[in-house]
């Protein structure tokens, strides 16, 4: 029975993910970059160092995409935010590689105002569809 309900665990993310609208998926992303530093913290703090290890690599990855997704000349943030990406990437580095539970919450501090500021308008970008469909049906 457990595996049966980790594969539809497994199917359901997938799908979730495969049918997320793009601001969705910036949410879903940071929200699990948020959980990876939260988790290597934790490691941290009790000399877990593989654990801290991996969860840091993760959150670097998915930095990586993040960078990688962004067009920092379509907007005038953009820079801005590929300089805080690039700050985050190097200190999440230096948390890993120097066992430094301090850089990692400093990647939570610097991460966690944007998390919330993408929650913000994924939310607003899903009210203003939401209401173009009602009033094209209506």
């Amino acid at each position: 029975m457990p595996n049966n309900l980790a594969a539809a665990r497994s199917l359901y993310n997938r799908d979730s993910v495969l049918n997320a609208s793009p601001a969705k998926l910036l949410v879903m992303l940071y929200d699990r970059m948020l959980l990876d530093l939260a988790r290597a913290e934790t490691a941290q703090l009790t000399e877990d160092w593989s654990t801290a290890s991996a969860q840091l690599m993760h959150a670097q990855e998915i930095v990586g995409e993040l960078m990688n997704s962004l067009r920092p000349d379509t907007w005038d943030g953009g820079p801005g935010l590929m300089a805080i990406y690039t700050y985050v990437l190097n200190g999440m580095v230096r948390a890993n590689t120097g066992r430094d539970v301090t850089k990692t919450r400093e990647c939570i501090h610097l991460l966690e105002p944007l998390r919330l500021a993408w929650h913000e308008a994924a939310l607003k970008v899903s009210m203003h569809e939401a209401a173009l469909r009602r009033d094209a049906v209506g």
